[in-house]
C-alpha cells in the first residue's frame, strides 16, 4: 500500500528510519546526519531521502560523505545554513527496498526493534523498544514485559544490553526472538 503526503507525493510504504538530522554543516546549507549504522551505506548510496520535518517529504541528495561518525550531505534546494538548521531533529528515512544486502550475521536496527528477548534460562526479559550506540557498539534497549502483579514502584527497569557476541547468542528474525546471555538480576 502506498500513501500520499499532503502535497500528493506518493510515500513509499517500506520507509525505514536510518538516522536523523543532527544539525547544519558549514554555511552553504549542508546538513549533518547522525546515522543508525557505523558505515551508513544506505544513506551514502541512496540519492532520495525522506524527511519528516515539517511533514513527510522527499529530498534529493546532491552530495553525501562520511565526516567523523556522521554523514554530511548537500540537499538540492537547500543553500542556506538557517534552512539546514531548521531541519535539526528530522528523521531521515529511505525505502527498505533500497537497503544494501547484509550478510547472515548482520542486522539493521529496524529489524531488531519489536523482537522479544529471552535469556538462556528461557526467562522473558522484554521487547526491544529501541537501539542506540555508545560508539564502539550498538545497544539493545529492552522494555520489560508488563506483569499483572507489578505496581509502578516495583515495575522492572529498562534493560540496556550491548549488541555483542558475548551477550547476544542468537537473533531469530523468523521467530521474532533474540536469545541473550543476560540474567534477570543484571
Amino acid at each position: 500500500m502506498t500513501v500520499k503526503n499532503a502535497s500528493g507525493v506518493q510515500v513509499p510504504d517500506d520507509l525505514a528510519q536510518v538516522g536523523f538530522v543532527y544539525g547544519a554543516y558549514g554555511v552553504a546549507g549542508w546538513v549533518r546526519i547522525r546515522p543508525f549504522s557505523e558505515d551508513a551505506d544506505a544513506l551514502l548510496r541512496v540519492k532520495t531521502w525522506w524527511l519528516d520535518k515539517p511533514g513527510v517529504h522527499d529530498v534529493d541528495v546532491k552530495h553525501s560523505k562520511m565526516h567523523g561518525g556522521d554523514v554530511v550531505a548537500q540537499i538540492i534546494g537547500i543553500t542556506d545554513r538557517n534552512v539546514a538548521e531548521a531541519l535539526k531533529g528530522a528523521a531521515v528515512s529511505i525505502p527498505r527496498s533500497r537497503f544494501p544486502v547484509l550478510s547472515d550475521d548482520e542486522f539493521y536496527w529496524a529489524d531488531l526493534i519489536g523482537l522479544e528477548v529471552e535469556n538462556l534460562q528461557g526467562e522473558h526479559l522484554g521487547t526491544v523498544s529501541d537501539m542506540m550506540s555508545n560508539g564502539p557498539q550498538s545497544i539493545l534497549r529492552i522494555t520489560p514485559a508488563a506483569t499483572a502483579e507489578a505496581v509502578p514502584e516495583d515495575a522492572a527497569q529498562e534493560r540496556l544490553i550491548p549488541f555483542v557476541d558475548a551477550y547476544v547468542i542468537k537473533v531469530d528474525k523468523a521467530a521474532k526472538k533474540i536469545i541473550v546471555d543476560w540474567g534477570l538480576d543484571y
